[in-house]
């Protein structure tokens, strides 16, 4: 047996930022180095950002991803850190003839080994996901390599993502490899309840492939997508060794013993188990393995409840937004009810309440406790507020303009959309819409008013669940992971108690023409997350009536969902990357057929 520490770096890299990314890959390996490590993983596709998309079509792309790893790897040894074996991702290309349906100059979703200032193998993802948010086959070649590298005298196998979760490919290669160590670098988004997933995953697959495994996964936002990091490591009986945080960058150091290798270097073929041949490349790094030294106890980091797990992705969706997009803050409409106080809260928790901006926009028709209760949340919160009352705004065109019913309705929406736009322009701050899921699938929001903006904080997030998020962040303490640091609950009670209503005529309530919440968000939960039909919703239980009248709503609503902003990814399928449904559609669901 042989001591091995290896460091997992659970980062945030940026896509496209290329110089960036190579500065954190040498700053975190100095990191690693400072802590004695031996071997050093980063996440999927780590140089380039993930995912990039489109961008991988274009070869100036593809040849700058190249040459930084070549330069990284170079830059590594100049400063004194080419002795550590560094893992990382990364855009390559296959050399193939161009034929049609293949994308366009063989891109592939490549992982490297840096060793002595240079990229010492080269290979890339074996099974490309095409589900989901995934579109891998429009993007990637597949790759047909399995490196096993020996570091300090164990094998160390190299696979990538997606290779872990199927079955067959390189990972049924592992075992036949003779490996100690099987490291992954992933980019795995994240959604409600996953990590329970990954982890019964990771201990399978160690246990097929009869060693440990180390599971590094990226951390941080990217559009709609957030990535939890969670990184993993189990030993060869998938046993738990180590986990890191959620939602935060780390450096997960941990100490294996492990197996020496026995092969000898070189190429050989292996059965992929799905009807493909994996290559397994042997190498040997310098260095033999290390005296026996003591072991630094292993870390586990505890977990997050499925509300902070989702608070959480909600807040590093947005801190990201803002801060890769180059924003200096935010703006958004402030209404007293708990959409917009959910929205802001979580604004002040990812930007800090200094940099939000909040616009109270009193209409003829605004209550006075809605009134009341914004300015509450901004005494509470520390936010920039000013009030720009609509009502002689919204009378100025009608003066010029005959409306009624929801066209006149509406028109206070699109006022307020309009006076928060400008002010963002004005100003150059991030418009923050304040929808939520339930509203977005029914069609309840207004084109070119609340719909208006640039990122929408609770876009994914059901109404029974901006309820619970609410009354979850107003019974934390003081978290390191919020900026806010309100000395009482930062959303106001009645905020949360009322009855929710847009307060766009009088007497207005959500319930006039929504059934209840809890009744709509399950009957929607079927709809949408589950693609159940009309006649399963029915035998599931919901009312026949109601589903016909819900799935209508939802059904006409599709050109005003493609219209909206981008938002945090939480549910299995969002409104955007999951579910994608044509617009000019005739075809309509009915309850029996």
């Amino acid at each position: 047996m042989a001591q091995l520490r290896i460091a997992l770096a659970q980062t945030n890299p940026v896509v496209g930022d290329l110089g960036g990314n190579a500065d954190r890959l040498v700053e975190w390996t100095r990191r690693a180095a400072e802590r004695d490590a031996h071997l050093v993983v980063f996440t999927e596709m780590f140089l380039t950002g993930y995912p990039v998309e489109d961008l991988v079509l274009r070869s100036s792309f593809v040849d700058a991803s190249i040459a930084t790893l070549d330069a990284v790897a170079r830059r590594l040894a100049d400063e004194g850190l080419g002795e550590i074996p560094v893992v990382t991702g990364y855009v390559d290309r296959a050399d193939l003839e161009p034929r049609v349906g293949q994308p366009k100059g063989a891109p592939l979703d490549a992982v490297a080994v840096l060793y002595g200032g240079r990229v010492v193998t080269r290979s890339a993802k074996h099974h490309l996901p095409n589900y989901g948010v995934f579109d891998e086959y429009r993007y990637f070649v597949r790759g047909d390599r399995l490196p096993v590298v020996r570091v300090r005298g164990v094998d160390v196998a190299v696979a990538v993502c997606e290779d872990l979760w199927q079955d067959g490919g390189p990972v049924s290669a592992v075992a036949r490899a003779g490996a100690g160590l099987l490291v992954v670098p992933n980019a795995s988004p994240y959604e409600v309840e996953k990590d329970d997933v990954r982890l019964e995953l990771v201990g399978r697959r160690a246990r097929e492939a009869g060693c440990a495994l180390a599971y590094v996964n990226q951390v941080g936002g990217q559009d709609e997508l957030v990535f939890d990091g969670d990184s993993i490591v189990v030993d060869a009986s998938g046993e738990l060794v180590a986990r890191a945080s959620q939602f935060k960058e780390e450096l997960l150091v941990t100490d294996l013993d492990l197996p020496l290798g026995a092969g000898e270097p070189g190429e050989f073929p292996v059965d992929a188990l799905d009807g493909t041949v994996i290559t397994v490349e042997r190498l040997e790094l310098a260095g033999g393995p290390v005296e026996p030294y003591a072991p630094e106890p292993p870390t586990v980091a505890p977990r997050l409840d499925d509300l902070a797990e989702i608070y959480h992705a909600l807040v590093l969706g947005v801190r990201d937004y803002v801060a890769k997009n180059g924003f200096r803050s935010v703006i958004l409409g402030l209404s007293g009810g708990i959409d917009s106080a959910l929205a802001a809260t979580i604004a002040s928790d990812a930007v800090g309440p200094e940099r939000v901006n909040v616009v109270l926009m009193p209409s003829r028709y605004s209550s006075d406790h809605s009134v009341g209760d914004a300015e509450e949340l901004v005494r509470r919160q520390g936010v920039t507020a000013r009030t720009v009352p609509i009502a002689d705004i919204v009378s100025a065109f009608e003066k010029e303009i005959d409306l009624h019913g929801l066209a006149a309705e509406n028109l206070q929406a699109r006022v307020r959309g309009m006076l928060l736009m400008s002010l963002s322009n004005e100003h150059g701050h991030l418009v923050l819409t304040t929808g939520n899921k339930s509203e977005l699938a029914t069609g309840y929001s207004t084109l070119y008013g609340d719909s208006a903006g640039g990122f929408a904080p609770i876009k994914d997030v059901p109404k029974t669940l901006v309820w619970e998020l609410s009354k979850w962040r107003n019974a934390q303490g003081p978290d390191d992971f919020f900026r806010l640091r309100a000395a009482e609950p930062p959303i106001p009670e009645n905020s949360i108690t009322k009855e929710p209503s847009a307060e766009l005529r009088p007497d207005q309530r959500d319930t006039d023409s929504l059934p209840p919440y809890d009744v709509l968000d399950r009957l929607l939960d079927d709809y949408v997350e589950k693609d159940m039909g009309a006649p399963e919703l029915v035998a599931a239980g919901h009312d026949t009536e109601l589903v016909s009248r819900i799935i209508r709503l939802v059904d006409l609503a599709e050109y005003k969902r493609r219209q909206y902003p981008p938002g945090p990814k939480i549910t299995p399928k969002n409104f955007g990357r999951d579910r994608r449904l044509p617009i000019t559609n005739r075809w309509r669901e009915t309850t029996a057929r």
